[in-house]
């Protein structure tokens, strides 16, 4: 027997909203033969005075708009959207008590409805209906994330593979109270071109025959000298039950090729790209190899006209935003450095140590494929004045190298070429110390930008010393975080307007929302306050928040929320940068709802949800 055709009309359009839309068809055909349908004039109370039992409703067409009980504007409902205000499923007798939202008619509306009661026997038989309206939008967004992790985990071989699978054993190593002369000697025998330095077989340190050249040769060292006093102390190394990605990335963003592998601390063998290389192919790994060998600037350019075709495919792999942007970003980084051994080729050697540091989403290691570049020289107190014309050189050489390779210069100036963001250590100091102190509009913006810094090259300790210094000061510091959270609240997420959504109304992006401003900007906002309020070093947003968590600034609960909502829009904003790229277009973050899916938009409201629930906690707290 066929369905009646305007139950059949109304059964499509309730089996196109989620949850329903997973819904069986005998299931679907019993819900719909359920519905009640209410047609309620614009500022007539709702629900209607003739109802007294919890309901669920379905806006079908008009407008609504939901309030707290202290009045403010939560969210606006048109069509599709689920008004459930009113609908208690869990606690059928809670029927009389006063609902947390109430809801005015803002336009003539024709709504659907169904009683809590046969939702709750559907549910009983179908947990999915059950568990989407028992969760909140935080609950809803870990489950989706969830989803999304495990599909890319599976996705990525690398990131299913283990790095016991890839390293070397034994490795070559040396005491740290060995010789310059032995260590060389023993490279030559081995046939290798570094030796990894340890102190009862811990690894302290890792030396290279560029090391030998540059710090004893050239400076007329005696071989007898321990090799301790030439290695490189900062050295990174990973345990070998991490995942070959990690060995890749930490690669790829430190410019190194041997990575030492520990097992509980003790040194145990040796993993290199070119372990890395055989196995993924043309991924960052390869690109960042051919980069390194590149000779001229044109061979750059050539090989950066591969970064939006790696973007896709990596997107198209199902990774998340957060690896993307630590390829994409450890490929900017390898191509800064590259430019920089370039310039000291032509230049000469730098006159006094320097660190070029990455500021903006490269420092946060979140960049994606061209973005303009933000960069910036701390340069060691030692310097005299007719040394900044080096370093002049050094910043335009660099800077128009990237902008040959896509990289745009950063349209506020925020470049090395600027001098007055190519200044000796003890400058940088007080540039922060005056920020901090007198944190007017300008000092605030500035803080957005250069807190969020990380060297590309050079001597690392030169910005450790000097965020350390930085953290003192904001530790703990209420005013300067108060001032910080206020100007951070001038990205508000799109929620409280029609549809849910504030769309642009008019130009090149009519209709769309910026993902950027509107939804990521505010989390990055978020964790940069977090990590200054307690002191975290990190610089990443998700390390930040993930090392927030707990503290008196954030709890778990929130930072894990938090962690889903910035990886939902993430995901949304690589996914159309990719469909961008496939078309030929210029990548943005203008978004159309309508390019998305309906379950994919509900996720996006839950995402705005948590983020605004997190920025009214920080405006109560000032």
């Amino acid at each position: 027997m066929s369905m009646d055709p305007e139950l059949s009309e109304i059964s499509s359009f309730i089996h196109s909203i989620p949850p329903f839309d997973s819904l069986p068809k005998q299931v679907l055909s019993q819900l719909v033969r359920e519905l009640s349908i209410h047609y309620v004039r614009k500022d007539d109370l709702f629900p209607p005075p003739t109802i007294n039992e919890p309901r669920l409703y379905i806006l079908r067409k008009g407008a609504m708009s939901c309030r707290s009980k202290d009045g403010e504007l939560v969210s606006r409902l048109g069509e599709s959207d689920l008004c459930d205000a009113f609908y208690h499923p869990l606690d059928l007798q809670s029927a009389s008590a006063e609902p947390p939202l109430t809801v005015h008619v803002d336009e003539d509306c024709l709504l659907y409805s169904v009683q809590s009661s046969v939702l709750q026997e559907i549910g009983e038989r179908l947990p999915s209906i059950s568990d989407y309206f028992g969760q909140n939008s935080a609950q809803r967004l870990k489950t989706k994330m969830s989803q999304v992790n495990d599909e890319a985990i599976l996705s990525s071989s690398l990131m299913n593979t283990a790095v016991s699978n890839f390293y070397q054993s034994p490795v070559a190593a040396i005491d740290l109270n060995e010789t310059i002369q032995q260590t060389a000697l023993q490279m030559t025998e081995q046939g290798y071109s570094c030796l990894v330095i340890t102190e009862q077989n811990t690894p302290v340190g890792i030396v290279t025959d560029k090391d030998i050249r540059r710090r004893c040769v050239a400076q007329g060292l005696a071989t007898s000298t321990p090799i301790r006093d030439i290695m490189t102390t900062d050295i990174c190394s990973i345990d070998l039950h991490k995942n070959a990605y990690d060995a890749l990335m930490m690669m790829t963003a430190k410019h190194v090729h041997h990575l030492p592998v520990t097992k509980s601390g003790h040194l145990v063998g040796m993993i290199t790209v070119t372990d890395l290389i055989n196995n993924e192919g043309h991924n960052a790994v390869n690109l960042s190899n051919v980069i390194h060998k590149a000779n001229t600037v044109n061979e750059l350019i050539n090989v950066s006209k591969l970064l939006p075709k790696l973007q896709m495919r990596l997107a198209k792999l199902g990774s998340s935003a957060d690896h993307v942007g630590k390829s994409i970003s450890a490929l900017t980084m390898a191509f800064t450095a590259r430019l920089i051994e370039m310039a000291e080729v032509e230049l000469g050697p730098p006159p006094v140590p320097f660190a070029w540091l990455a500021a903006g989403s490269q420092g946060r290691q979140e960049q994606l494929a061209h973005s303009d570049q933000d960069n910036a020289l701390i340069i060691s107190d030692s310097m005299q004045p007719e040394d900044d014309l080096w370093f002049a050189k050094l910043a335009t050489f660099v800077s128009d190298g990237l902008a040959n390779c896509g990289f745009i210069y950063c349209p506020g100036n925020i470049m090395a070429t600027n001098p007055q963001w190519r200044q000796p250590q003890k400058i940088w100091h007080k540039y922060f110390a005056d920020w901090v102190g007198i944190p007017n509009p300008q000092a605030l913006l500035n803080s957005s930008v250069f807190f969020d810094l990380d060297t590309v090259y050079g001597e690392a300790s030169l910005l450790r010393e000097v965020r350390k210094q930085l953290l003192n000061k904001t530790k703990n510091n209420t005013q300067f975080i108060a001032h910080l959270s206020k100007n951070a609240l001038n990205f508000r997420p799109p929620l409280g307007f029609f549809r849910d959504f504030v769309l642009k109304h008019s130009g090149k992006n009519k209709a769309t929302l910026n993902l950027k401003h509107n939804g990521i900007t505010p989390v990055i906002d978020l964790a940069r306050i977090y990590a200054l309020a307690e002191g975290i070093g990190a610089v990443n947003t998700r390390e930040r928040i993930q090392q927030a968590a707990g503290t008196p600034s954030l709890s778990k609960e929130s930072a894990e929320n938090l962690i889903h909502a910035y990886e939902f829009l993430g995901m949304l904003r690589v996914k159309h940068q990719a469909n961008q790229l496939l078309q030929g277009e210029k990548p943005d973050n203008y978004l159309s709802p309508k390019d998305i899916s309906r379950l994919e938009r509900e996720h996006l409201k839950d995402a705005f949800k948590v983020i605004k629930s997190l920025q009214d906690v920080k405006q109560s707290g000032y």
